[in-house]
């Protein structure tokens, strides 16, 4: 039988033998991957509603210590401890089973001849061993699958700049930066000394500069959240600085986590993630600037700086609402990484996993003009 869950939110079967906990579960061994992964590999039986799961193997070093860095909005987070064992927590609204690499890559041998996967991502967490076991599962997985480009989600805290130089050799294709808070003063109560993590915003903002100029243009990016406390100006502003620098902007909804600081916190407000959503496509690929485009008192977008018919144009090709994040072999704008339902539900789809449909792209229009309307299931 299937059904649509609340947690993992997808249409899946799920047997609780799919996902072992034991101790001897740690990376290089062992990787956590998300539910969409675990479903295209044949791990978990399932399926994702309205799309083909994800061509994008999402993968995350695992330890039983966990992660010990303390972000208020994330699954992951060391505070955790005393309620949920590590292997047990969700990330990013699903759950991420674990197997050994060795049995992964030879999932995505024997499984990958229709090109399923474009892309895959080694995601890194805060652990003493996180930088070492990524140089690890990179060196196989280039001996094996070098054809399938990898992105590298990292850890900058733990990171020197000799690091990307090394993964950039080692054969990393893109380099990718979650600064998530957007500002210095969200990003210190949110993942700094306030909520004793180890996290600093210069440190993140450092690896940046470093990544644009390891990597260089279109080779890198950055992960922000929306919806955390800043306007949409402050987000858009930095948007416009990390495409100044030649990277690209993977945008996130916030949407509260189960078991985090955070989770009694609201959703992002839906027309602001429409309209950040729609700006942000403008200033990575349609040729729009930051400076041309006016906020209201409230930090509000009310011009986004591109001739009526152009953006009616822009808006009705629905591209702007799909997932943002690496891209794949056929189409730059549109992401490989996808991440089925990892900002929102089925039936209320913030980020589209999927190319929009013509009823999907009147909600979107209804949601920007402050509509209460939900943009999910059809």
């Amino acid at each position: 039988m299937s059904a649509v869950l609340d947690q993992p939110q997808v249409v899946q079967f799920y047997r609780p033998d799919y996902h072992v906990k034991t101790p001897e579960m740690r990376s290089p061994e062992y990787v956590q991957m998300s539910t969409a992964a675990a479903i295209t590999l044949g791990l978990v039986p399932g399926n994702m509603h309205r799309t083909a799961c994800t061509n994008c193997l999402n993968l995350l070093v695992t330890y039983p210590e966990g992660c010990r860095a303390n972000c208020t909005y994330c699954g992951l987070a060391r505070h955790r401890e005393e309620t949920r064992d590590y292997a047990d927590r969700n990330f990013i609204r699903v759950e991420w089973p674990t197997a050994r690499f060795d049995d992964v890559i030879d999932r995505v041998k024997k499984g990958n001849d229709k090109g399923q996967f474009q892309r895959m991502c080694i995601s890194m967490i805060t652990h003493p061993n996180s930088d070492s076991d990524t140089f690890i599962l990179l060196d196989k997985w280039m001996k094996e699958l070098a054809h399938i480009p990898v992105s590298i989600l990292s850890n900058p805290t733990t990171m020197e700049k000799k690091d990307l130089i090394r993964l950039k050799q080692m054969g990393a294709d893109i380099f990718t930066v979650a600064l998530d808070a957007v500002t210095p003063d969200i990003f210190e109560r949110t993942r700094g000394k306030t909520v004793d993590s180890p996290h600093r915003f210069e440190k993140y903002w450092q690896a940046i500069e470093w990544a644009a100029d390891v990597f260089g243009p279109e080779k890198f990016g950055a992960h922000l959240i929306c919806g955390m406390g800043e306007t949409e100006k402050e987000i858009l502003e930095v948007c416009q600085k990390i495409k100044d620098l030649g990277g690209h902007n993977h945008m996130f909804a916030f949407f509260p986590e189960q078991g985090s600081m955070m989770e009694d916190w609201p959703a992002c407000d839906r027309g602001q993630w429409r309209r950040v959503q729609l700006a942000r496509f403008i200033i990575d690929y349609a040729g729009g600037h930051f400076s041309k485009m006016l906020f209201d008192e409230n930090g509000q977008v009310i011009d986004f700086g591109m001739a009526e018919d152009e953006l009616a144009e822009l808006v009705n090709s629905g591209k702007p609402f799909q997932t943002s994040g690496c891209p794949g072999k056929d189409d730059e704008e549109v992401s490989a990484c996808n991440r089925p339902y990892g900002d929102s539900s089925p039936t209320d789809i913030f980020s589209f996993p999927f190319a929009l449909a013509r009823k999907d792209v009147e909600n979107v229009k209804r949601q920007m003009a402050g509509e209460d309307v939900g943009a999910g299931l059809l």
